[in-house]
């Protein structure tokens, strides 16, 4: 259990400074305007945006209360995660989910939402996101991708 909680820790520390200094990188670039483009490209842009509400800005309406709402969340999956055992399995990709969800709620406590700056362009446009976002998204990938190979092998042992 040690060593699953020290994998758990650093990659969600890890995941929370690298998502930090990224922000931090596209705030400084466009000198803390609350809206503006960093760099185009032809498939990706870098433009900072506020995200006031979770993904797609839906929730914007909840405002401040959307940041208490998202650290009692968090805190309610830390605890169901260690007492349901979970973190010994899947201390990897929970730390990559919580360490994005940490950076994202550490935003709205800092600034006015969660800073994205990754917008995708190519052959649609899609919403504007940060590297917190696309850990999130790794990890609960890695989940569904754990546990479907482990019911594929529950079912040739049967």
């Amino acid at each position: 259990m040690i060593r699953s909680l020290l994998i758990f820790l650093l990659v969600a520390i890890g995941t929370f400074i690298i998502d930090q200094n990224l922000k931090t990188m596209a705030i400084d670039a466009v000198n803390g305007v609350e809206y503006a483009t960093i760099l185009k490209g032809s498939c990706i842009d870098l433009e900072l945006h506020y995200n006031r509400g979770v993904a797609f800005s839906m929730l914007a309406f909840l405002e401040d209360n959307l940041k208490w709402l998202q650290l009692l969340l968090i805190i309610g999956i830390i605890i169901y995660v260690l007492y349901d055992g979970y973190l010994k399995k899947y201390a990897f990709p929970i730390g990559l989910i919580l360490g994005g969800a940490v950076g994202n709620l550490y935003d709205r406590f800092e600034h006015i939402g969660v800073g994205d700056y990754v917008a995708w362009h190519c052959g649609f446009d899609f919403a504007v996101f940060n590297y917190a976002d696309v850990m999130i998204d790794l990890g609960v990938a890695i989940i569904l991708l754990l546990t479907y190979l482990e019911h594929r092998k529950k079912e040739k042992i049967k």
